[in-house]
């Protein structure tokens, strides 16, 4: 089996693999006398189905006997309340500069003893849906949240009959020293005025989200929003995908096929809203063959350069489906949206973001009928996505230590699937790291993992800006003709200017406009200087916050600063 769950007696102990102390107090809750095992999926829509505050909508499962649930099984909606967005600051990793482990580890111990007047349900899923990469995870919740618990079953891969048999015969990660997954979560959880308890070590002091990924084991404290429990599970899967090789992706990878039967990889990263999921999953009006892995979540094995989709599912903002949307028919459940009674009396999901900013919603794969769980082609581009509106639609960029600082500061703006502090400009650039707010280890181990497959796997970097140049809006049309001229191998890229490592492409398919930079501009110069600047100073600000823990190596600043100064020739 991929990850270990049962150890023999000689392996049981201090100082051994999957025995530290925080992962000693989380483990220990899943075999209390209050723990109530849900074994199926079924067991987990009935909860759910029956939970107080639930709505069961007269939509339909789309084909769910296969999916494990029963063949009349409605779409189920829930709302959370006022939260309806991830929270990083609630976040505390275990091992990085200015965490405390012991006060948090007390935290933790004081909220497992808390419930134990709760009943607490235990579920099992899959992460990896390939025999190369399969881990084991496990999730702990109280009840009052089946709802939660279905979610979490439903978007990952529930164990099926079919995934259990692959799971045995998959690879062991990490040489079989790779511990299951084990997710202690109450949502329900206030800090109270306990004996030995210190809250000042939250960065929070409403919420926790405190991962020991080195254990592979996790606590998440009042937080409601699925999006957490969906993201801290694969924080974990990346984090022992980071330590096994493989390069952790949040973004899309799809394979086109041409007419000639030659292959071509793409895969996009971006944030939610930065059209990453459009681009994954464009059709391009039947052009090609298309296969597509996922547009959230996978891994890039940096030897072979194939790649394992995670999830089977799609969890989607549900603002670009109207109600009576074809693509409604996929759904399996619903959050943070409303509903209301049609002409027919049945009750229907209302779903433009009318009650809140982030209607989501989760969707079955066969809303994706190419979909696969793995390509074996190995991956022939990345495309950073950006909204910076100093670059034009698509540079191409050459040298890896340059290639992979670029994704390193990929520049974008906060979205609405983000619950953020008041006052917060939502509109201001901002840097996050290969577009991946989920990393639990240091920047370095990205960085060089990405710099090995553009220096060593020879494959090509893009930067694709989805937002507006200059003010002029790159149209969905221009990024998709963008894509469809570098798969065909029409595409021609020149220098740009005086960077000797940027390349720029003027003509593409589809075209909309004029976004040809104007190196005359002395407007347009002050403003690309203080982009590129912006992430010189990112990149100095990682070699000193945090006591250095997200230290870059020194090739990386230099890539960007002769950027800056290529620019003072102009």
């Amino acid at each position: 089996m991929s990850t270990k769950a049962y150890y023999p007696i000689n392996e049981i102990g201090a100082g051994k693999v999957g025995f530290s102390t925080t992962r000693s107090i989380i483990e220990a809750a899943f075999y209390g006398n209050n723990v109530v095992k849900v074994n199926t999926l079924k067991e987990a829509y009935e909860l759910a189905k029956n939970s107080p505050g639930t709505v069961v909508t007269d939509m339909p499962v789309l084909r769910g006997e296969e999916f494990g649930l029963e063949k009349d099984a409605k779409v189920l909606l829930f709302n959370d309340g006022a939260v309806t967005g991830r929270y990083a600051t609630a976040r505390r990793i275990k091992g990085e500069p200015g965490v405390d482990e012991k006060k948090l580890d007390k935290v933790v111990m004081d909220a497992i003893y808390e419930t134990r007047w709760k009943t607490m349900y235990h579920a099992e899923c899959f992460v990896g849906l390939d025999p190369e990469f399969m881990v084991k995870a496990h999730l702990l919740i109280p009840e009052g949240e089946e709802n939660l618990l279905y979610n979490w079953m439903i978007n990952f891969q529930y164990m099926s009959d079919e995934y259990v048999k692959m799971y045995k015969n998959s690879q062991p990660v990490g040489g079989g020293n790779e511990a299951d997954i084990y997710i202690f979560s109450d949502p329900q959880w206030v800090p109270g005025n306990r004996p030995d308890v210190d809250y000042s070590c939250l960065s929070d002091p409403l919420t926790l989200c405190y991962f020991d990924t080195n254990q592979n084991c996790a606590a998440i404290l009042g937080m409601k929003y699925f999006g957490e429990h969906k993201k801290g599970t694969l924080t974990m899967a990346w984090a022992i995908a980071n330590r096994n090789g493989y390069a952790s992706c949040h973004g899309g990878q799809k394979e086109y096929i041409l007419a000639d039967g030659s292959k071509y990889v793409a895969s996009v990263y971006g944030l939610s809203g930065s059209g990453k999921s459009t681009l994954t999953h464009a059709k391009h009006n039947g052009k090609y063959e298309i296969k597509v892995l996922h547009d959230d979540a996978f891994i890039i094995n940096t030897d072979t350069c194939s790649s394992v989709a995670l999830e089977p599912t799609y969890f989607d903002k549900t603002a670009d489906y109207p109600t009576g949307c074809a693509d409604n028919a996929y759904l399996l459940s619903a959050q943070n949206c409303s509903c209301t009674m049609d002409s027919e009396g049945k009750i229907q999901l209302v779903t433009e973001d009318i009650r809140n900013g982030n209607g989501r919603a989760i969707k079955s794969k066969l809303w994706s009928p190419n979909r696969v769980d793995k390509i074996e082609a190995p991956v022939n581009a990345i495309f950073w996505i950006m909204k910076d509106p100093v670059l034009p639609p698509v540079v191409k960029l050459s040298g890896a230590a340059l290639a992979s600082v670029m994704g390193a500061t990929l520049a974008t703006k906060t979205s609405s699937a983000e619950r953020v502090a008041a006052g917060t400009d939502l509109n201001a650039i901002r840097i996050v790291p290969y577009a991946n707010p989920f990393r639990t280890y240091p920047l370095v181990n990205d960085y060089e993992k990405f710099k090995k497959l553009v220096e060593e796997k020879n494959v090509d970097c893009y930067i694709v800006n989805t937002g507006d140049f200059m003010g002029a809006k790159v149209k969905p049309a221009d990024t998709l003709g963008i894509l469809e001229t570098i798969v065909e191998k029409k595409d021609k890229f020149e220098q740009w200017g005086p960077f000797s490592d940027i390349q720029i492409m003027n003509e593409w398919d589809g075209k909309t406009g004029d976004f040809t930079p104007d190196l005359k501009d002395a407007d347009y110069i002050a403003a690309l200087k203080s982009s590129m600047q912006t992430r010189v100073k990112a990149v100095e600000d990682f070699a000193t916050k945090k006591e250095g823990y997200d230290k870059l190596p020194d090739e990386a600043l230099a890539a960007l600063k002769k950027i800056v100064a290529e620019a003072d020739t102009l």
